[in-house]
């Protein structure tokens, strides 16, 4: 006896992405509720991020997506990824920065692309064009220190981009980019970009906290709990001998100014993640000992809180982490990445997979598959 479709719908709404992809294909009537679905944006809310990575396959690079939840690895039908930074993650998008340090959003799944505006339109970098005009042979980079002149400019100009809303439901979303020098703001929307100099006095952003550390080398993160409190993370990493800050050199780093620093064996690993709790009726942080029910997403990608109830497969109290050491992102190409789940009671490190099944560049990033249009081949 075949199922109403209302009841094959309310059943789909219930399913993680590779089991509705793989109910679509049972038979007609089942697609057909699975087409419904996907259009409708009535898919299961709480998808678990997946590992979006590329690996080499016959010599040739292809782009894969590991599923935490049933522990396999799919193939994904793109096969430019492997040349393009990556520089954040939002809704099943990525933001990619092409060899012309053009930005694009990408959807994974489907192949699809939409074009951000030129990168010459932000205000520091020129264009310098061929003989005949017709296109830029590069650019010029107005740096603080001067004038750079590059052909890509992907490693020293873009942090990291955002994105408002799901790019699949139509106009009405925006990018936001993180880029240098300082750390400016850009915004895009419907083909058009602002940008904003927060250091500028006309600028008056409302500050609710102020600076907790007069010296960075953490990456610092803030998102919102599943309870509804703020949470500000900070993450350090094992330093590269002889770059310890002055007068940081203590016991948590190792530090040896007299030895060689060999870039190509050197790994970025993550040594320690704190949590604190935001008040911003007092504007201030306080350190807490666990997530309770909680767990985290920390990566060059959108951060997460979820809570474990609803991601039965996820840890909670753990942290689930890839690469975010700018410098190690973009300098160390062919190195190891730093990428694996934390446990916050015991600070134990464990591996999402052995062995790594991911090619080191670029760094793999976190995923949530957004689910409209999705086809994917068994890995």
């Amino acid at each position: 006896m075949e199922l109403p479709q209302d009841v094959l719908m309310s059943i789909f709404a219930t399913l993680e992405v590779p089991d509705l992809v793989r109910a679509g294909s049972v038979c007609s009537s089942w697609r057909s509720a699975y087409t419904s679905i996907c259009s409708l944006g009535h898919c299961k809310p709480q998808q678990t991020p997946c590992l979006l990575y590329t690996f080499d396959s016959d010599g040739t690079k292809s782009t894969g997506l590991y599923s935490l939840v049933e522990k396999k690895a799919y193939v994904l039908p793109l096969q430019d990824l492997p040349n393009r930074h990556i520089i954040g993650s939002c809704y099943g998008w990525i933001v990619t920065a092409d060899e012309r340090s053009e930005l694009h959003l990408v959807n994974p799944i489907t192949g699809e692309q939409i074009a951000l505006p030129s990168v010459t339109t932000i205000e520091q970098v020129k264009p310098i064009y061929d003989d005949d005009a017709a296109a830029a042979n590069g650019y010029k980079y107005l740096w603080h220190t001067g004038e750079v002149t590059v052909s890509d400019s992907s490693s020293i100009l873009y942090y990291k981009a955002f994105v408002s809303c799901d790019p699949s439901m139509g106009g009405g979303y925006t990018v936001v980019l993180i880029h240098n020098p300082y750390c400016q703001l850009s915004f895009a929307r419907a083909g058009e970009i602002h940008m904003f100099d927060l250091t500028d006095p006309k600028v008056a952003p409302k500050i609710v906290m102020g600076k907790v550390k007069d010296f960075l080398y953490e990456n610092i993160y803030i998102v919102e709990a599943s309870c509804g409190n703020l949470l500000q993370i900070w993450r350090s990493d094992d330093l590269p001998k002889g770059d310890v800050p002055e007068g940081d050199e203590d016991d948590d780093h190792s530090f040896d100014s007299e030895s060689e620093f060999d870039s190509e064996s050197y790994v970025c690993d993550t040594n320690t993640i704190k949590v604190h709790k935001v008040s911003l009726t007092e504007g201030k942080i306080v350190e807490i000992s666990s997530l309770d029910e909680n767990l985290l997403f920390l990566g060059h990608g959108q951060t997460l809180c979820l809570h474990a109830e609803e991601y039965l497969q996820l840890k909670a109290n753990h942290v689930y982490f890839t690469d975010n050491n700018e410098l190690y992102l973009f300098g160390y190409k062919n190195n190891h990445r730093d990428i694996g789940v934390l446990d916050l009671e015991n600070f134990r490190r464990e591996e999402i997979v052995s062995p790594q099944i991911w090619s080191n560049w670029p760094p793999p990033i976190w995923l949530i598959p957004n689910p409209r249009r999705m086809k994917l081949a068994s890995h």
